[in-house]
């Protein structure tokens, strides 16, 4: 008997109806204060090299270090050094970051986040250190109003102007998690609907992956189809305090791969997991609405969700990371990651929509795994390609040879087949084999009608990189530069 192939795609499918948004050459931060009183010569680093650079320097130098993030423009790590230590400074200059003088140093804003703690947790606020102003930003959504507001506003201001910041946020904090399509569960009441954020090898050496720890609270037993059969189940879940799950595939020969689908028979080979770096472009794939793309605002995030059991209560979540890219209900649980394949968070929610913006907070992945004792790698096919010609399947995606550059833009992809947003069994995705390696998924979509399985009726042409109907094999074995951005 074959082994049966996952069922969920890393990260979810992409929203149907909705096209996932790729586009060109979004690599660089655009925040505006980025290096602001920055002196030194550093080393031109990639976000994920920044990040272990921070985190070593971290290690290194302790409470030292005020918080460092990452210039995008500039492409250089920047680390702020309060009470000007020349020890401090020669060791992180030689070490190839920035350094900038601060007057906040770490310990005086971890205290300054203590006291919102004991003074300001209430439902629909939020806090985080923010380097790159060396401040505690403090943001209240529009249900803080009244007394309430009035003693968010008070505490602030004890903490003094150049310490905390306050500000408000159209929407209101709330998890993403929802009814409809991508992953499922049935519980009293209707379904549940999240997404899956990675594949993973449980410590026992069984499938998995993980996904929000909302979502994990919510339900134990999982499909890939509404009103589908459970192929997994919980085995951890953490929510509050932080907030993830590690759910096991029921069937101990499925296969796995350590990727993200991004839409249109797309993929990026997760490699490895990174910590999140102030500053740096991130990616967020969730079932509801695609691929998006923005910048880590803020690291070590507080936020205080309304209870969902207790009218009364409050369900606070630590340690998360900050981005300003957009999310909405039935996104939770989905992938944060970089262009470079890092996995970098799990979606756990925040305000706003994918029309209007606002703040989105995750749950890092190196403390999923490290709780959970679970593992990133390939579980099974890796970055083989989705071959399965079943009825929905998405056919003209062409083989990929080498690395190369899969710049073809999407034909149509109508639904035709059963389960909303089902794309296994009798709709795995015939996408075309990748060989040798994971090309750049920086496809436009095309229209992505129906509600059932994606089937290919349109043909994927090569733009530049690829001749013939859905031939991408490119010029040689192409340069795999194109840049993978969504939209925040």
């Amino acid at each position: 008997m074959p082994k049966r192939k996952a069922a969920i795609a890393v990260g979810g499918v992409a929203a149907l109806g909705a096209a996932a948004l790729l586009l060109p050459n979004a690599n660089a931060s655009q925040d505006k204060n980025d290096a602001s009183g920055a002196t030194g010569t550093a080393k031109t680093l990639k976000s994920a090299d920044a990040s272990n650079l921070a985190a070593q320097l971290q290690k290194l130098l302790g409470d030292a270090l005020a918080g460092s993030y990452y210039d995008g423009s500039k492409q250089q790590l920047v680390v702020n050094v309060a009470g000007g230590d020349n020890n401090v400074v020669a060791q992180a200059q030689k070490a190839g970051a920035v350094v900038r003088q601060v007057e906040n140093s770490i310990s005086e804003l971890k205290a300054a986040a203590r006291t919102l703690k004991t003074k300001a947790t209430m439902p629909g606020t939020a806090w985080a250190v923010d380097p790159r102003t060396d401040k505690v930003v403090v943001t209240a959504d529009s249900s803080v109003t009244g007394a309430q507001w009035n003693r968010l506003q008070s505490t602030v201001r004890s903490l003094g102007s150049g310490m905390a910041t306050l500000k408000k946020s159209s929407g209101t904090f709330k998890t993403f998690v929802s009814g409809g399509d991508a992953i499922f569960s049935q519980v009293q009441g209707g379904n549940v609907r999240c997404s899956l954020g990675f594949n993973v090898k449980a410590s026992d050496g069984s499938p998995a992956f993980l996904t929000a720890g909302h979502c994990g609270v919510a339900a134990k037993d999982w499909s890939d189809s509404q009103n589908g059969q459970p192929i997994a189940t919980v085995d951890q879940a953490k929510f509050p305090g932080n907030d993830f799950s590690l759910v096991k595939y029921n069937d101990a020969t499925t296969q796995a791969p350590s990727e993200v689908n991004t839409g249109n028979g797309q993929t990026v080979q997760i490699t490895q997991a990174q910590d999140a770096t102030v500053g740096e472009t991130v990616f967020r794939m969730g079932s509801t609405t695609g691929l998006h793309n923005g910048q880590v605002t803020g690291l070590d995030a507080t936020v205080n969700f309304q209870s969902e059991t207790d009218p009364n209560g409050v369900d606070t979540v630590n340690g998360l990371i900050q981005t300003n890219v957009c999310a909405e209900a039935g996104d939770s649980g989905g992938s944060l990651f970089t262009q470079d394949g890092g996995a970098v968070g799990l979606t756990s929610g925040g305000s706003g929509d994918c029309k209007s913006g606002g703040e989105t907070f995750f749950q890092p992945v190196t403390a999923a795994l490290q709780a959970t004792g679970a593992t990133l790698g390939d579980g099974g096919n890796g970055a083989g390609g989705n071959g399965g010609n079943g009825a929905g399947g998405q056919a003209g995606a062409g083989d990929q040879a080498g690395t190369a550059d899969p710049s073809a833009s999407a034909g149509d992809q109508s639904g035709a087949g059963a389960g909303a947003g089902d794309q296994s069994g009798a709709g795995d995705q015939a996408g075309g084999n990748q060989i040798g390696g994971t090309a750049d998924p920086s496809a436009t979509a095309g229209d992505q009608s129906g509600t059932g399985d994606q089937s290919g009726t349109g043909d994927q042409s090569g733009t530049g990189a690829g001749t013939g109907t859905g031939d991408q094999s490119g010029a040689g074995a192409g340069d795999g530069s194109s840049s993978l951005t969504g939209s925040n």
